[in-house]
């Protein structure tokens, strides 16, 4: 599958890697895809390439978002109609928020960046997951044989679905919904947890969740 990154930072590049690695072609959207950091992120990475923006999304079956959630609106903007691709929507919302001064229709503000996207590309399948943990944990999900778990949320089972194998195909464990749209604030609280006890208190980055069930 050809998968549409747009986002070459930390969480981008490491679900690119691992997806290519399982496979699929990764095409990474970048504003510059000539400078130094997108070309660091492909050399030595076979079945990851970069192009523009606007480009990289043609022929997706899946499109990745994983940048600050300020960046959506100029996004929405460079990708075009994309109304019937499958959008991953991997930010959080911590400390900015995707900007309602742009949306097309002027009816929204200050929600979420999940919210933002289907407002402003007219997406019908769009899903909230990779953000609930740090993209050392995509590199590597794998504790001593122990597969770190994955959670979405979302309203459209095509979406989920195609998330919940592209989550498996990155090597994590169990992938758990939480539910419809009205559960992806939820999922980013969840992500604050992880950001709480990696970074805030201190317990490190190489930590994971792992849902525990009799």
């Amino acid at each position: 599958m050809k998968i549409a990154i747009i986002g070459h930072g930390n969480v981008g590049g490491a679900l690119a890697r691992r997806w290519a690695q399982a496979g699929h072609l990764c095409v990474i959207g970048a504003r510059d895809p000539k400078s130094d950091k997108v070309i660091n992120l492909i050399q030595g990475n076979n079945g990851v390439s970069a192009t523009e923006v606007k480009r990289c999304v043609r022929g997706a079956g899946a499109i990745l978002i994983a940048t600050p959630p300020g960046a959506i609106p100029g996004i929405a903007q460079e990708i075009g109609d994309v109304s019937n691709s499958i959008i991953i929507d991997a930010t959080n919302s911590v400390g900015s928020r995707a900007s309602s001064s742009v949306s097309k229709s002027g009816d929204f503000d200050e929600r979420n960046s999940y919210e933002a996207l289907k407002a402003l590309t007219n997406a019908k399948s769009v899903v909230k997951c990779f953000n609930t943990t740090g993209f050392e944990n995509m590199e590597n999900p794998d504790y001593d044989g122990v597969k770190a778990d994955m959670f979405l949320a979302g309203g459209n089972k095509e979406a989920k679905a195609l998330a919940e194998q592209l989550a498996k195909d990155a090597g994590f464990g169990e992938v758990y919904d939480f539910g419809g749209d009205d559960k992806v604030p939820l999922i980013e609280s969840f992500a604050m947890a992880w950001i709480n006890l990696a970074i805030m208190q201190k317990y490190g980055r190489g930590m994971a969740f792992k849902v525990l069930r009799r």
